[in-house]
């Protein structure tokens, strides 16, 4: 199973890697179609590809991990991906959402990134995202509602000593 995955990761990887002008598909029929922008300028410093690849893979990662919190109502989850404020107000949420006995399942369909700044120092990248996806909210595990949201997201992310994460996570409406 984690051959698997990791073949699957490392598709996904490649796949983003190589279309950055076009929207792709990742394999499997839970994954959301991704779109990368090209990155002619996003500041006063260069982004490289490997850069902006780990910037990639790690903020659809957090997303994923996001929803798996939210579905199950484990706050811990968030910490993989999440940092300062962004994790805050999404713990609090989820800690929120426990306490009346509902659990909301997010399906993202579609992100289209546009990496618009990378600090002169490396330390940050921030994003927009124009996200569809679509939200269940259950009560004690039946479905009460089902919406299709598209929302445009600013993301600010950091570097760890392994991985981008997510430190500012705002949401504005379309």
């Amino acid at each position: 199973m984690y051959r698997l995955i990791q073949a699957t990761c490392l598709r996904t990887l490649l796949l983003l890697m190589s279309s950055v002008l076009f929207a792709l598909p990742i394999p499997g029929s839970e994954q959301p179609t991704v779109r990368v922008e090209p990155t002619n300028s996003v500041g006063p410093r260069m982004l490289e590809q490997q850069t902006e690849s780990a910037v990639v893979r790690d903020y659809l990662l957090a997303w994923q991990t996001m929803g798996k919190a939210f579905e199950e109502n484990r706050a811990d989850l968030l910490a993989a991906y999440f940092v300062g404020v962004a994790r805050g107000k999404l713990v609090d949420t989820v800690e929120e959402q426990k306490k009346v006995g509902m659990s909301t399942r997010y399906r993202d369909l579609s992100h289209d990134l546009k990496l618009v700044f990378y600090s002169p120092e490396g330390l940050s990248v921030q994003l927009v995202d124009r996200v569809e996806y679509e939200v269940q909210v259950l009560d004690h595990g039946d479905v009460k509602a089902t919406q299709r949201i598209r929302c445009r997201y600013v993301a600010v992310l950091t570097p760890t000593e392994v991985r981008w994460e997510v430190r500012l996570f705002q949401a504005e409406p379309e």
